[in-house]
């Protein structure tokens, strides 16, 4: 069984959909949920590897209209560690 580690970054809901790409292109990402500054989970989706493009689709589309919505919010990002 591969472990995980996980990784937080505070940002502004303006940059939410180009982080959540950026971290998507890494490909090592196993999970990212998305919270609002209370802590309250707002969105969460695992990523396996080699499903990318029309997939992700709508998952963008959902974090785009929640990025509209939040002022600050924190991606919690869990990754495989090599």
């Amino acid at each position: 069984m591969k472990k995980t580690k996980k990784e937080y970054f505070t940002i502004h809901g303006e940059d939410l959909l180009n982080k959540v790409k950026e971290l998507i292109k890494e490909g090592n990402i196993r999970k990212i949920s998305i919270h609002d500054k209370s802590g309250k989970e707002l969105m969460s989706f695992p990523l396996t590897l080699g499903v990318v493009g029309a997939i992700f689709a709508p998952v963008l589309a959902a974090v785009g209209a929640l990025a509209a919505l939040v002022g600050e919010c924190t991606i919690a990002v869990e990754r495989e560690e090599s």
